[in-house]
């Protein structure tokens, strides 16, 4: 099986070639990602308008670059497997637009996939890994935990009722001025403290719910900030560490609350725990998770960097998870800004959630 991923969700512009071979192994033909940081840098987060424009100067490119690398013609192509949703309606509009077009000039079938299902399956292109798993997903727009049961199956244990994570990375860096995007910049200045006599709050740390809340961090440290100028480079670390720990603390709290509710349910299964989205990235978070997998008996799987950020791979390769499943849409795909996992879950409160 062969699939053409295209990722336009954001501000990546991504098409790749996913094979699953005959012996069900997972081979990545083409993965070709422009990044538009360079054009959004300036504003210190992603402009949407900006970004849709870049998706539409960039598409055909990126997706004929896909196909040449991967030495595949669309006539091999067993299927289309597209971004539908959540994410920046302009930016997933040219995505789903030139998906279709492709699909009935070559009379291909069209998947129109979930964005945060690409993140949730990622690992087990490159992983041994069996359903279910425990689920945290740290990315710009969502932070959430959830229980995969298979494919197309999802529990929201938790999820973040303003801020999600990257996105208050990003915040944090822009009141410092360091630069966009925020999240490996501040890994690294966290990485220079010094010692300092100041402490950022743990949102909802002693809370029995799952769900997050980082505004209240990002204020914190906006009034720190403000305390401090001029902000000297060794200040500025301190911040970057003080806040990163309190994020590591609230996480590492609700995953703890998190496995709990995943052993009650499910006794005599092993235990794996899947970081996932762009945040994974981030080696002090993904560190800090493995300690606590000894100390609590799970093992902790981390995909590839380049395989945590936002691409194509990720969608193709959804695409061919729900082909052996036999769950395909039907219906014609269409572009949804908000798309929930688990579409049986709760809402929550928080008008700053994302799906």
């Amino acid at each position: 099986m062969i699939v053409l991923g295209i990722e336009t969700s954001c501000d990546e512009t991504s098409a790749a070639v996913v094979k699953l071979n005959n012996i069900n192994r997972c081979q990545i033909l083409s993965n070709i990602v422009y990044s538009q940081i360079s054009e959004h840098t300036d504003y210190g987060g992603v402009v949407p308008e900006i970004a849709a424009r870049s998706h539409v100067q960039y598409i055909d490119e990126v997706i004929l670059r896909a196909m040449n690398e991967a030495d595949c013609d669309f006539s091999n192509l067993d299927s289309i497997a597209v971004t539908a949703g959540p994410g920046l309606k302009g930016g997933l509009l040219v995505g789903v637009t030139i998906a279709k077009a492709i699909s009935s000039v070559t009379k291909k079938p069209l998947l129109g996939i979930n964005h945060l299902e690409g993140h949730a399956l990622t690992i087990r292109m490159v992983q041994k890994i069996e359903f279910p798993y425990l689920l945290l997903l740290v990315t710009g727009g969502h932070t959430q935990i959830l229980i995969v049961r298979n494919v197309g199956e999802y529990t929201r244990l938790g999820t973040t009722i303003d801020d999600a994570l990257g996105e208050a990375y990003d915040k944090v860096a822009k009141s410092l001025n360091l630069g966009y995007p925020g999240g490996p910049i501040v890994e690294s200045m966290a990485n220079y403290k010094t010692e300092y006599n100041f402490k950022f709050p743990r949102p909802l740390i002693n809370s029995q719910e799952l769900n997050f809340s980082f505004s209240g961090l990002k204020t914190a440290v906006r009034r720190e900030i403000e305390k401090s100028i001029p902000i000297s480079k060794e200040t500025a670390c301190n911040i970057c560490a003080e806040f990163q720990d309190s994020i590591i603390d609230v996480l590492k709290d609700k995953l703890e609350r998190a496995i709990s509710c995943f052993r009650d349910e499910f006794k005599n299964i092993d235990l794996n725990v899947v970081i996932a989205g762009g945040v994974a990235a981030n080696k002090k978070i993904s560190s800090s998770i493995k300690e606590l997998s000894e100390e609590k008996e799970f093992k902790v799987f981390v995909a590839p960097k380049e395989l945590c950020s936002d691409n194509a791979a990720m969608i193709a390769w959804a695409g061919i998870e729900r082909s052996n499943a036999g769950i395909l849409e039907t219906n014609d795909v269409s572009v949804r800004t908000r798309w929930p996992l688990d579409l049986e879950g709760q809402k929550v409160r928080g008008a700053g959630i994302k799906a």
